[in-house]
Protein backbone atom coordinates (compact mmCIF):
# COMPACT_ATOMS: atom_id res chain seq x y z
CA UNK A 1 0.00 0.00 0.00
CA UNK A 2 1.13 2.90 -1.01
CA UNK A 3 1.17 6.78 0.99
CA UNK A 4 -2.35 7.83 -1.16
CA UNK A 5 -3.85 4.22 -0.92
CA UNK A 6 -3.02 4.76 3.14
CA UNK A 7 -5.08 7.65 3.04
CA UNK A 8 -8.17 6.16 1.27
CA UNK A 9 -7.97 2.95 4.36
CA UNK A 10 -8.04 6.21 6.79
CA UNK A 11 -11.62 7.21 5.54
CA UNK A 12 -12.94 3.77 5.15
CA UNK A 13 -12.12 3.06 9.05
CA UNK A 14 -13.37 6.49 9.75
CA UNK A 15 -16.45 6.37 8.15
CA UNK A 16 -15.98 9.21 5.43
CA UNK A 17 -17.89 8.19 2.50
CA UNK A 18 -18.13 11.25 0.51
CA UNK A 19 -15.31 13.88 -0.41
CA UNK A 20 -15.34 16.96 -2.24
CA UNK A 21 -12.57 17.82 -4.54
CA UNK A 22 -10.81 18.88 -7.77
CA UNK A 23 -7.70 16.71 -9.48
CA UNK A 24 -4.18 18.14 -10.31
CA UNK A 25 -1.02 16.99 -11.04
CA UNK A 26 0.69 16.46 -7.49
CA UNK A 27 -2.87 15.24 -6.00
CA UNK A 28 -2.86 12.62 -8.77
CA UNK A 29 -1.61 9.79 -6.62
CA UNK A 30 -4.50 10.22 -4.39
CA UNK A 31 -7.03 10.28 -7.18
CA UNK A 32 -5.27 7.17 -8.77
CA UNK A 33 -5.61 5.52 -5.40
CA UNK A 34 -9.54 6.20 -5.50
CA UNK A 35 -10.40 4.29 -8.62
CA UNK A 36 -8.02 1.56 -7.51
CA UNK A 37 -9.39 0.67 -4.06
CA UNK A 38 -12.53 0.81 -5.60
CA UNK A 39 -11.92 -1.34 -8.35
CA UNK A 40 -10.88 -3.87 -5.39
CA UNK A 41 -13.72 -3.22 -2.97
CA UNK A 42 -16.64 -1.92 -4.97
CA UNK A 43 -19.01 -2.11 -2.59
CA UNK A 44 -17.12 0.09 0.28
CA UNK A 45 -16.14 2.97 -2.25
CA UNK A 46 -16.28 6.50 -1.64
CA UNK A 47 -18.40 9.14 -3.50
CA UNK A 48 -15.63 12.00 -5.06
CA UNK A 49 -18.40 14.88 -5.78
CA UNK A 50 -16.04 16.95 -8.38
CA UNK A 51 -17.02 20.73 -7.77
CA UNK A 52 -16.03 22.92 -10.51
CA UNK A 53 -13.77 25.07 -8.40
CA UNK A 54 -11.96 24.17 -5.53
CA UNK A 55 -13.47 26.98 -3.46
CA UNK A 56 -16.52 25.06 -4.16
CA UNK A 57 -14.81 21.95 -2.79
CA UNK A 58 -14.34 23.79 0.59
CA UNK A 59 -17.47 25.30 0.51
CA UNK A 60 -19.56 21.88 0.03
CA UNK A 61 -17.52 20.10 2.63
CA UNK A 62 -18.40 22.90 5.09
CA UNK A 63 -22.55 22.33 4.18
CA UNK A 64 -21.83 18.85 4.71
CA UNK A 65 -20.47 19.18 8.01
CA UNK A 66 -22.85 21.75 9.26
CA UNK A 67 -26.08 19.72 7.90
CA UNK A 68 -24.39 16.29 9.84
CA UNK A 69 -22.61 16.97 12.22
CA UNK A 70 -20.01 14.65 10.78
CA UNK A 71 -16.27 15.97 9.27
CA UNK A 72 -16.21 17.34 5.81
CA UNK A 73 -13.04 16.44 3.88
CA UNK A 74 -12.21 18.74 0.60
CA UNK A 75 -9.03 18.11 -1.63
CA UNK A 76 -7.00 19.30 -4.69
CA UNK A 77 -3.54 20.00 -5.81
CA UNK A 78 -0.86 22.65 -5.30
CA UNK A 79 -0.47 25.85 -5.92
CA UNK A 80 -3.34 27.42 -7.48
CA UNK A 81 -5.38 24.45 -6.49
CA UNK A 82 -4.63 24.92 -2.69
CA UNK A 83 -4.28 28.88 -2.51
CA UNK A 84 -8.45 28.12 -4.19
CA UNK A 85 -9.38 26.13 -1.11
CA UNK A 86 -8.39 28.83 1.12
CA UNK A 87 -11.26 31.11 1.43
CA UNK A 88 -13.26 28.14 2.47
CA UNK A 89 -11.20 26.50 5.15
CA UNK A 90 -11.08 30.33 6.50
CA UNK A 91 -15.00 30.11 6.99
CA UNK A 92 -14.38 26.69 8.51
CA UNK A 93 -12.17 28.12 11.06
CA UNK A 94 -14.48 31.38 11.86
CA UNK A 95 -17.66 28.77 12.49
CA UNK A 96 -16.12 26.12 14.02
CA UNK A 97 -16.37 23.64 11.27
CA UNK A 98 -15.04 20.24 11.13
CA UNK A 99 -13.28 20.16 8.30
CA UNK A 100 -10.46 18.03 6.58
CA UNK A 101 -8.42 19.50 3.93
CA UNK A 102 -6.02 17.11 2.00
CA UNK A 103 -3.97 19.30 -0.80
CA UNK A 104 -1.04 17.98 -3.23
CA UNK A 105 2.72 19.53 -3.06
CA UNK A 106 5.49 19.59 -5.16
CA UNK A 107 7.72 16.20 -4.42
CA UNK A 108 10.01 17.10 -1.65
CA UNK A 109 13.42 17.26 -3.29
CA UNK A 110 12.11 20.73 -5.16
CA UNK A 111 10.30 22.45 -2.24
CA UNK A 112 11.98 25.81 -2.17
CA UNK A 113 13.17 25.60 -5.63
CA UNK A 114 10.05 27.53 -7.15
CA UNK A 115 9.07 24.82 -8.49
CA UNK A 116 5.97 24.32 -11.02
CA UNK A 117 3.04 24.97 -8.50
CA UNK A 118 4.57 25.38 -5.66
CA UNK A 119 3.14 27.48 -2.61
CA UNK A 120 4.23 27.38 0.64
CA UNK A 121 0.55 26.46 1.68
CA UNK A 122 1.50 25.43 5.35
CA UNK A 123 2.74 29.27 5.85
CA UNK A 124 -0.31 30.94 4.27
CA UNK A 125 -2.72 28.89 5.94
CA UNK A 126 -1.52 29.12 9.68
CA UNK A 127 -3.99 31.79 11.00
CA UNK A 128 -6.98 30.05 9.81
CA UNK A 129 -6.47 26.18 10.94
CA UNK A 130 -6.72 24.40 14.46
CA UNK A 131 -3.82 22.69 13.00
CA UNK A 132 -1.65 21.33 9.95
CA UNK A 133 1.15 19.11 8.57
CA UNK A 134 3.59 19.11 6.12
CA UNK A 135 4.10 15.41 5.48
CA UNK A 136 7.83 14.68 4.41
CA UNK A 137 7.44 10.47 5.20
CA UNK A 138 5.11 7.71 4.30
CA UNK A 139 5.45 5.94 7.03
CA UNK A 140 3.81 9.32 8.93
CA UNK A 141 1.18 9.09 6.81
CA UNK A 142 -1.27 7.09 8.21
CA UNK A 143 -1.09 7.95 11.63
CA UNK A 144 -0.82 11.62 11.05
CA UNK A 145 -4.51 11.61 8.98
CA UNK A 146 -5.85 9.46 11.77
CA UNK A 147 -4.90 12.64 14.02
CA UNK A 148 -5.98 14.87 11.84
CA UNK A 149 -9.60 13.67 11.66
CA UNK A 150 -9.68 13.05 15.28
CA UNK A 151 -8.22 16.67 16.32
CA UNK A 152 -10.70 18.51 13.59
CA UNK A 153 -13.86 17.10 15.70
CA UNK A 154 -12.60 17.09 19.21
CA UNK A 155 -13.15 20.38 21.75
CA UNK A 156 -13.83 22.81 19.74
CA UNK A 157 -14.21 21.91 15.85
CA UNK A 158 -12.29 22.95 13.33
CA UNK A 159 -10.56 22.53 9.84
CA UNK A 160 -7.01 20.44 9.84
CA UNK A 161 -5.04 21.13 6.82
CA UNK A 162 -2.25 17.84 5.49
CA UNK A 163 -0.09 18.65 2.67
CA UNK A 164 1.51 15.82 1.29
CA UNK A 165 4.09 15.62 -1.57
CA UNK A 166 3.49 14.01 -4.69
CA UNK A 167 6.74 11.68 -4.04
CA UNK A 168 5.51 10.88 -0.39
CA UNK A 169 1.99 9.96 -1.75
CA UNK A 170 3.35 7.33 -4.36
CA UNK A 171 6.06 6.33 -1.63
CA UNK A 172 5.07 2.62 0.21
CA UNK A 173 4.17 2.17 3.70
CA UNK A 174 5.71 -0.08 5.99
CA UNK A 175 3.55 -2.70 7.27
CA UNK A 176 4.68 -1.62 10.92
CA UNK A 177 2.24 2.07 9.90
CA UNK A 178 -0.52 0.16 9.16
CA UNK A 179 -0.37 -1.88 11.82
CA UNK A 180 0.33 0.98 14.67
CA UNK A 181 -2.91 2.49 12.84
CA UNK A 182 -4.95 -0.54 12.83
CA UNK A 183 -4.44 -1.33 16.40
CA UNK A 184 -5.35 2.31 17.62
CA UNK A 185 -8.72 1.87 15.40
CA UNK A 186 -9.70 -1.49 17.36
CA UNK A 187 -8.68 0.56 20.85
CA UNK A 188 -10.47 3.52 20.22
CA UNK A 189 -13.66 1.83 18.81
CA UNK A 190 -17.14 3.22 19.71
CA UNK A 191 -17.87 1.04 22.66
CA UNK A 192 -14.10 1.84 24.18
CA UNK A 193 -13.61 5.74 23.34
CA UNK A 194 -13.41 8.18 25.56
CA UNK A 195 -14.13 12.34 24.57
CA UNK A 196 -10.56 13.42 23.78
CA UNK A 197 -8.94 16.19 26.14
CA UNK A 198 -9.33 20.12 24.49
CA UNK A 199 -7.07 21.55 22.93
CA UNK A 200 -5.64 24.06 24.94
CA UNK A 201 -2.29 25.66 26.58
CA UNK A 202 -1.58 23.56 29.59
CA UNK A 203 -1.45 26.90 31.83
CA UNK A 204 -5.02 27.59 30.36
CA UNK A 205 -6.54 23.66 31.28
CA UNK A 206 -4.78 23.63 35.09
CA UNK A 207 -6.49 27.03 35.89
CA UNK A 208 -9.74 26.50 33.92
CA UNK A 209 -9.99 22.99 32.97
CA UNK A 210 -11.14 21.50 36.21
CA UNK A 211 -13.24 25.06 37.39
CA UNK A 212 -16.75 24.24 35.89
CA UNK A 213 -17.62 21.70 38.83
CA UNK A 214 -16.33 24.39 41.49
CA UNK A 215 -17.76 27.27 40.03
CA UNK A 216 -21.30 25.77 39.59
CA UNK A 217 -22.82 26.48 43.32
CA UNK A 218 -21.57 30.01 42.56
CA UNK A 219 -23.19 29.86 39.35
CA UNK A 220 -26.51 28.22 40.80
CA UNK A 221 -26.59 31.23 43.57
CA UNK A 222 -26.62 33.78 40.95
CA UNK A 223 -29.12 31.88 38.77
CA UNK A 224 -31.43 31.63 41.48
CA UNK A 225 -31.21 35.61 42.77
CA UNK A 226 -31.59 36.42 39.52
CA UNK A 227 -34.79 38.78 38.45
CA UNK A 228 -34.38 39.07 34.93
CA UNK A 229 -31.95 35.89 33.90
CA UNK A 230 -31.31 35.96 30.14
CA UNK A 231 -29.81 32.90 28.06
CA UNK A 232 -27.43 33.98 25.28
CA UNK A 233 -26.71 30.76 23.13
CA UNK A 234 -25.03 30.26 19.97
CA UNK A 235 -23.66 28.06 17.61
CA UNK A 236 -21.49 25.92 20.10
CA UNK A 237 -24.53 24.51 21.16
CA UNK A 238 -25.09 22.37 18.08
CA UNK A 239 -21.46 21.32 18.24
CA UNK A 240 -21.84 19.93 21.32
CA UNK A 241 -24.56 17.81 20.39
CA UNK A 242 -26.88 19.86 23.57
CA UNK A 243 -29.97 20.95 21.45
CA UNK A 244 -32.07 18.67 23.35
CA UNK A 245 -30.06 19.51 26.93
CA UNK A 246 -30.59 23.38 26.22
CA UNK A 247 -34.19 22.70 25.52
CA UNK A 248 -34.57 20.48 28.42
CA UNK A 249 -33.22 23.26 30.49
CA UNK A 250 -35.13 26.16 29.42
CA UNK A 251 -38.49 23.85 29.94
CA UNK A 252 -37.34 23.91 33.35
CA UNK A 253 -36.15 27.07 34.10
CA UNK A 254 -38.56 29.67 31.57
CA UNK A 255 -36.05 31.90 31.13
CA UNK A 256 -35.87 34.21 28.43
CA UNK A 257 -33.23 33.53 25.64
CA UNK A 258 -31.41 35.43 22.70
CA UNK A 259 -29.46 33.52 19.69
CA UNK A 260 -27.01 34.30 17.58
CA UNK A 261 -26.63 33.99 13.54
CA UNK A 262 -25.46 30.56 13.99
CA UNK A 263 -27.58 29.36 17.21
CA UNK A 264 -30.65 30.33 15.54
CA UNK A 265 -33.26 27.33 16.08
CA UNK A 266 -31.54 25.95 19.57
CA UNK A 267 -34.69 26.61 21.55
CA UNK A 268 -36.85 25.16 18.41
CA UNK A 269 -40.02 26.65 17.25
CA UNK A 270 -41.94 25.98 20.08
CA UNK A 271 -40.58 27.97 22.82
CA UNK A 272 -42.54 31.12 23.85
CA UNK A 273 -39.51 33.01 25.49
CA UNK A 274 -37.54 32.86 22.47
CA UNK A 275 -37.17 37.09 21.67
CA UNK A 276 -34.96 35.85 18.69
CA UNK A 277 -31.75 36.95 17.02
CA UNK A 278 -29.80 39.62 19.05
CA UNK A 279 -27.15 42.05 17.72
CA UNK A 280 -26.65 44.36 14.44
CA UNK A 281 -29.74 42.94 12.78
CA UNK A 282 -31.57 41.82 15.76
CA UNK A 283 -34.91 42.24 17.45
CA UNK A 284 -35.31 45.64 19.47
CA UNK A 285 -37.14 42.61 21.63
CA UNK A 286 -34.01 40.70 21.89
CA UNK A 287 -31.34 43.41 22.65
CA UNK A 288 -33.52 45.17 24.74
CA UNK A 289 -33.53 42.34 26.84
CA UNK A 290 -29.50 42.24 26.94
CA UNK A 291 -30.06 45.49 28.45
CA UNK A 292 -32.04 45.12 30.88
CA UNK A 293 -31.07 41.34 32.45
CA UNK A 294 -29.30 41.18 35.64
CA UNK A 295 -28.01 37.64 34.88
CA UNK A 296 -26.54 37.06 31.39
CA UNK A 297 -25.82 33.38 30.69
CA UNK A 298 -23.37 32.92 27.78
CA UNK A 299 -24.02 28.89 26.64
CA UNK A 300 -21.56 27.93 23.12
CA UNK A 301 -21.66 32.03 22.18
CA UNK A 302 -18.16 34.06 21.76
CA UNK A 303 -19.30 37.70 22.28
CA UNK A 304 -19.24 38.27 18.67
CA UNK A 305 -19.00 41.66 17.79
CA UNK A 306 -21.82 41.32 15.64
CA UNK A 307 -23.47 40.24 18.54
CA UNK A 308 -22.73 42.73 20.83
CA UNK A 309 -22.26 45.85 19.07
CA UNK A 310 -19.89 48.20 21.21
CA UNK A 311 -18.82 45.50 24.02
CA UNK A 312 -18.37 47.76 26.89
CA UNK A 313 -22.05 48.74 26.67
CA UNK A 314 -23.07 45.36 26.21
CA UNK A 315 -25.08 43.82 29.02
CA UNK A 316 -24.15 46.74 31.46
CA UNK A 317 -26.29 45.50 34.20
CA UNK A 318 -25.47 41.73 34.31
CA UNK A 319 -23.57 39.80 35.84
CA UNK A 320 -22.48 36.77 33.38
CA UNK A 321 -21.87 33.18 33.16
CA UNK A 322 -20.08 31.84 30.85
CA UNK A 323 -20.32 28.01 29.86
CA UNK A 324 -17.63 27.23 26.93
CA UNK A 325 -15.70 24.38 25.82
CA UNK A 326 -12.66 26.48 24.70
CA UNK A 327 -10.56 28.30 27.23
CA UNK A 328 -9.31 30.78 24.89
CA UNK A 329 -12.76 32.42 24.61
CA UNK A 330 -13.47 32.82 28.29
CA UNK A 331 -13.59 36.39 29.37
CA UNK A 332 -11.72 37.03 26.09
CA UNK A 333 -14.22 39.78 24.92
CA UNK A 334 -16.25 40.67 27.89
CA UNK A 335 -15.33 39.86 31.45
CA UNK A 336 -17.09 36.95 33.30
CA UNK A 337 -17.81 36.87 36.59
CA UNK A 338 -18.19 32.66 36.67
CA UNK A 339 -16.72 30.83 34.06
CA UNK A 340 -18.20 27.20 33.67
CA UNK A 341 -15.28 25.60 30.91
CA UNK A 342 -16.31 22.26 29.68
CA UNK A 343 -19.40 20.38 28.34
CA UNK A 344 -22.55 22.19 27.94
CA UNK A 345 -24.57 18.91 28.27
CA UNK A 346 -23.31 18.16 31.03
CA UNK A 347 -23.29 22.03 32.51
CA UNK A 348 -26.70 22.90 31.85
CA UNK A 349 -28.43 20.15 33.93
CA UNK A 350 -26.14 20.95 36.58
CA UNK A 351 -27.19 24.90 36.87
CA UNK A 352 -31.39 23.83 35.84
CA UNK A 353 -33.32 24.86 38.66
CA UNK A 354 -37.40 26.15 38.46
CA UNK A 355 -37.68 30.03 38.79
CA UNK A 356 -39.84 32.65 39.71
CA UNK A 357 -39.32 35.13 37.27
CA UNK A 358 -42.95 35.71 36.05
CA UNK A 359 -42.93 39.79 35.59
CA UNK A 360 -39.75 39.66 33.71
CA UNK A 361 -41.17 37.15 31.30
CA UNK A 362 -44.15 38.89 30.73
CA UNK A 363 -42.18 42.06 29.99
CA UNK A 364 -40.23 40.47 27.41
CA UNK A 365 -43.39 39.44 26.33
CA UNK A 366 -44.75 42.19 25.89
CA UNK A 367 -41.09 43.68 24.13
CA UNK A 368 -41.64 40.18 21.35
CA UNK A 369 -44.81 41.58 20.64
CA UNK A 370 -43.99 44.88 19.88
CA UNK A 371 -40.71 45.00 19.18
CA UNK A 372 -40.34 40.78 17.74
CA UNK A 373 -39.67 39.99 14.05
CA UNK A 374 -43.55 37.97 13.64
CA UNK A 375 -45.02 39.05 10.54
CA UNK A 376 -48.37 38.98 10.28
CA UNK A 377 -50.98 36.74 9.02
CA UNK A 378 -52.56 38.99 6.54
CA UNK A 379 -49.19 39.90 5.00
CA UNK A 380 -50.35 36.95 2.34
CA UNK A 381 -53.13 39.43 1.66
CA UNK A 382 -51.95 41.43 -1.09
CA UNK A 383 -53.20 44.44 -4.16
CA UNK A 384 -52.56 42.70 -7.93
CA UNK A 385 -49.50 44.97 -8.60
CA UNK A 386 -47.69 45.05 -5.86
CA UNK A 387 -44.03 44.66 -5.63
CA UNK A 388 -42.42 42.14 -3.58
CA UNK A 389 -40.91 42.49 0.26
CA UNK A 390 -37.93 40.74 0.87
CA UNK A 391 -39.31 39.67 4.73
CA UNK A 392 -42.81 39.23 3.62
CA UNK A 393 -41.35 36.85 1.22
CA UNK A 394 -38.75 34.48 3.74
CA UNK A 395 -41.61 34.74 5.97
CA UNK A 396 -43.95 33.33 3.35
CA UNK A 397 -41.49 30.69 2.31
CA UNK A 398 -41.28 30.05 6.45
CA UNK A 399 -44.85 28.94 6.35
CA UNK A 400 -44.67 26.91 3.57
CA UNK A 401 -41.59 24.64 4.22
CA UNK A 402 -41.78 21.98 5.85
CA UNK A 403 -40.28 20.83 8.88
CA UNK A 404 -37.13 18.96 7.03
CA UNK A 405 -36.07 21.21 4.81
CA UNK A 406 -32.78 23.33 5.31
CA UNK A 407 -31.75 26.78 4.78
CA UNK A 408 -28.29 27.40 3.25
CA UNK A 409 -27.69 31.22 2.94
CA UNK A 410 -25.96 33.55 0.83
CA UNK A 411 -24.48 36.90 2.74
CA UNK A 412 -26.32 39.97 2.49
CA UNK A 413 -29.91 41.63 2.82
CA UNK A 414 -31.02 37.96 2.10
CA UNK A 415 -29.17 36.40 4.89
CA UNK A 416 -30.20 38.82 7.08
CA UNK A 417 -34.10 38.68 6.55
CA UNK A 418 -33.56 34.50 6.57
CA UNK A 419 -32.54 35.01 10.54
CA UNK A 420 -35.40 37.16 11.54
CA UNK A 421 -38.42 36.16 9.93
CA UNK A 422 -37.66 32.13 9.00
CA UNK A 423 -38.45 30.07 12.03
CA UNK A 424 -36.13 27.20 12.55
CA UNK A 425 -36.91 24.72 14.99
CA UNK A 426 -33.35 23.36 14.74
CA UNK A 427 -29.74 25.08 13.77
CA UNK A 428 -28.57 22.64 11.75
CA UNK A 429 -31.35 23.35 9.42
CA UNK A 430 -29.75 26.63 8.80
CA UNK A 431 -26.72 27.36 7.23
CA UNK A 432 -25.05 30.75 7.50
CA UNK A 433 -21.43 31.77 6.99
CA UNK A 434 -21.22 33.76 10.31
CA UNK A 435 -18.11 34.66 11.45
CA UNK A 436 -16.40 35.19 7.78
CA UNK A 437 -19.28 36.20 5.95
CA UNK A 438 -18.35 34.77 2.89
CA UNK A 439 -20.66 35.73 -0.60
CA UNK A 440 -20.45 32.94 -2.42
CA UNK A 441 -21.38 29.93 0.20
CA UNK A 442 -24.69 29.29 -0.29
CA UNK A 443 -24.87 27.19 -3.35
CA UNK A 444 -21.82 25.08 -2.44
CA UNK A 445 -22.73 24.83 1.00
CA UNK A 446 -26.26 23.56 -0.35
CA UNK A 447 -24.55 21.11 -2.56
CA UNK A 448 -22.70 19.67 0.21
CA UNK A 449 -25.72 19.70 2.62
CA UNK A 450 -27.60 17.95 -0.15
CA UNK A 451 -24.97 15.24 -0.34
CA UNK A 452 -25.05 14.61 3.64
CA UNK A 453 -28.92 14.67 4.03
CA UNK A 454 -30.83 13.43 1.12
CA UNK A 455 -34.26 13.13 2.59
CA UNK A 456 -34.18 16.45 3.49
CA UNK A 457 -35.44 19.75 1.04
CA UNK A 458 -32.27 21.75 0.78
CA UNK A 459 -32.93 25.81 -0.31
CA UNK A 460 -30.25 27.76 -1.14
CA UNK A 461 -31.44 31.49 -0.42
CA UNK A 462 -29.42 33.81 -2.27
CA UNK A 463 -28.85 37.77 -3.53
CA UNK A 464 -28.20 38.01 -7.07
CA UNK A 465 -24.74 39.34 -6.03
CA UNK A 466 -23.63 36.43 -4.04
CA UNK A 467 -25.38 33.83 -6.40
CA UNK A 468 -22.48 34.70 -9.27
CA UNK A 469 -19.85 34.18 -6.90
CA UNK A 470 -20.26 30.55 -7.59
CA UNK A 471 -22.42 29.85 -9.97
CA UNK A 472 -20.38 27.55 -11.78
CA UNK A 473 -21.35 25.02 -8.85
CA UNK A 474 -25.21 24.78 -11.23
CA UNK A 475 -22.82 22.16 -13.18
CA UNK A 476 -22.16 19.72 -9.91
CA UNK A 477 -26.36 20.46 -9.46
CA UNK A 478 -26.70 19.21 -13.02
CA UNK A 479 -24.64 16.10 -13.21
CA UNK A 480 -25.88 15.02 -9.77
CA UNK A 481 -29.55 16.31 -10.45
CA UNK A 482 -29.61 17.19 -6.93
CA UNK A 483 -33.00 18.69 -6.03
CA UNK A 484 -31.84 21.84 -4.27
CA UNK A 485 -34.33 24.76 -4.72
CA UNK A 486 -32.27 28.12 -5.70
CA UNK A 487 -34.14 30.91 -4.70
CA UNK A 488 -32.76 34.32 -5.98
CA UNK A 489 -33.96 37.88 -4.05
CA UNK A 490 -32.70 39.75 -7.26
CA UNK A 491 -32.17 43.81 -5.89
CA UNK A 492 -29.32 44.43 -8.82
CA UNK A 493 -27.00 45.84 -6.66
CA UNK A 494 -24.71 44.75 -3.59
CA UNK A 495 -27.71 45.53 -0.96
CA UNK A 496 -25.98 45.30 1.99
CA UNK A 497 -23.09 47.28 0.75
CA UNK A 498 -25.99 50.06 -0.58
CA UNK A 499 -27.63 50.26 2.97
CA UNK A 500 -24.51 51.21 4.65
CA UNK A 501 -23.43 53.14 1.83
CA UNK A 502 -26.50 55.11 2.18
CA UNK A 503 -26.67 55.14 6.33
CA UNK A 504 -23.68 55.78 7.07
CA UNK A 505 -21.52 57.65 3.95
CA UNK A 506 -24.08 60.13 3.06
CA UNK A 507 -25.62 58.12 -0.05
CA UNK A 508 -22.01 58.43 -2.19
CA UNK A 509 -23.00 55.11 -3.71
CA UNK A 510 -19.74 53.60 -5.12
CA UNK A 511 -19.55 50.08 -7.18
CA UNK A 512 -22.72 48.52 -5.81
CA UNK A 513 -24.59 48.58 -9.45
CA UNK A 514 -25.63 45.01 -10.73
CA UNK A 515 -28.27 46.07 -12.98
CA UNK A 516 -26.38 44.45 -15.79
CA UNK A 517 -26.77 41.07 -14.18
CA UNK A 518 -26.97 38.45 -17.17
CA UNK A 519 -30.57 36.40 -17.32
CA UNK A 520 -30.71 34.37 -14.60
CA UNK A 521 -33.18 32.01 -16.11
CA UNK A 522 -31.29 31.43 -18.87
CA UNK A 523 -28.51 30.36 -17.33
CA UNK A 524 -30.64 27.81 -15.43
CA UNK A 525 -31.58 26.67 -18.44
CA UNK A 526 -28.38 26.18 -19.73
CA UNK A 527 -27.51 23.78 -17.06
CA UNK A 528 -31.24 22.27 -18.05
CA UNK A 529 -32.41 23.45 -14.78
CA UNK A 530 -35.88 24.38 -14.39
CA UNK A 531 -36.79 28.27 -13.82
CA UNK A 532 -39.37 30.71 -13.34
CA UNK A 533 -39.72 34.69 -11.78
CA UNK A 534 -42.00 36.53 -9.86
CA UNK A 535 -42.21 40.61 -10.17
CA UNK A 536 -45.18 40.40 -7.89
CA UNK A 537 -46.54 39.92 -4.09
CA UNK A 538 -49.78 38.01 -5.52
CA UNK A 539 -47.28 35.24 -7.20
CA UNK A 540 -45.41 34.19 -4.05
CA UNK A 541 -47.50 31.84 -3.26
CA UNK A 542 -47.96 30.10 -6.07
CA UNK A 543 -44.15 30.34 -6.74
CA UNK A 544 -42.96 28.70 -3.41
CA UNK A 545 -45.46 25.87 -3.77
CA UNK A 546 -44.64 24.97 -7.33
CA UNK A 547 -40.90 25.25 -6.00
CA UNK A 548 -41.30 22.50 -3.27
CA UNK A 549 -43.78 20.24 -5.45
CA UNK A 550 -41.32 19.83 -8.31
CA UNK A 551 -38.82 16.84 -7.55
CA UNK A 552 -35.90 18.22 -9.20
CA UNK A 553 -33.38 21.27 -8.90
CA UNK A 554 -35.26 24.31 -9.62
CA UNK A 555 -34.57 28.13 -9.44
CA UNK A 556 -36.75 30.99 -8.48
CA UNK A 557 -35.90 34.40 -9.58
CA UNK A 558 -37.48 37.20 -7.36
CA UNK A 559 -37.50 40.36 -8.02
CA UNK A 560 -37.64 43.15 -5.61
CA UNK A 561 -37.11 46.75 -4.52
CA UNK A 562 -33.12 48.39 -4.72
CA UNK A 563 -33.51 50.83 -2.64
CA UNK A 564 -35.12 48.19 0.62
CA UNK A 565 -33.16 47.86 3.37
CA UNK A 566 -32.82 45.72 6.76
CA UNK A 567 -34.15 46.84 9.62
CA UNK A 568 -33.30 47.41 12.30
CA UNK A 569 -29.36 48.01 12.13
CA UNK A 570 -26.60 49.16 14.69
CA UNK A 571 -23.89 51.51 13.06
CA UNK A 572 -20.89 49.35 13.68
CA UNK A 573 -19.01 50.56 16.99
CA UNK A 574 -22.31 51.71 18.77
CA UNK A 575 -24.48 50.23 21.16
CA UNK A 576 -27.12 47.62 20.52
CA UNK A 577 -29.48 49.90 22.14
CA UNK A 578 -28.76 52.72 19.47
CA UNK A 579 -30.92 50.62 17.29
CA UNK A 580 -31.95 52.20 14.10
CA UNK A 581 -35.64 51.19 12.73
CA UNK A 582 -37.44 52.32 9.59
CA UNK A 583 -39.29 54.97 11.43
CA UNK A 584 -36.53 56.80 13.21
CA UNK A 585 -34.75 56.86 10.06
CA UNK A 586 -37.47 58.01 7.97
CA UNK A 587 -38.34 60.54 11.36
CA UNK A 588 -34.01 61.31 10.95
CA UNK A 589 -34.39 61.68 7.32
CA UNK A 590 -37.33 64.26 7.16
CA UNK A 591 -35.79 66.24 9.86
CA UNK A 592 -32.16 66.65 8.32
CA UNK A 593 -34.33 67.93 4.91
CA UNK A 594 -36.17 70.32 7.15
Amino acid sequence: MNGAESIIAAFKTHKIETIFGYPGGCIMPLYDALVSVSDNTPEQALQHILCRHEQGCALAADGYARASGEIGVCMATSGPGATNLITGVANAFADSIPMLVITGQVPTALIGTDAFQETDILGMTLGIVKHSYLVTDADELPSIVDQAIQLAQSGRPGPVWVDIPKDVLLAPVSREALMAIESNACETSPEKQTPRPDIAMPAQKETIGKTWQGNIEKARQLLASAKKPLLYSGGGVSMAMAENTLRTFLEETQIPCVETLKGLGNSGRSYSHNLGMLGMHGSKAANLAVQECDLLISAGARFDDRATGNVNTFAPNAHIIQIECDPAEISKLKACDIALQGNLAEILPALSMPLDITEWQKKCTIDKRTNGFCRPANSEQTTPHETINGPDFVAMLSRLSQDKSIISCDVGQHQMWVAQHYTFNHPRSHLSSGGLGTMGFGLPAAIGAQFAMPDHTVINVSGDGSFMMNVQELATIKRHQLPIKIIILDNQCLGMVRQQQELFYKQRYSEIDLSDNPDFLKMAEAFEIPSHSITQASQMRRAIETLFAYEGPMLLHVKINSQENVWPIVKPGSANSEMIDETSHTQQTKGSAA
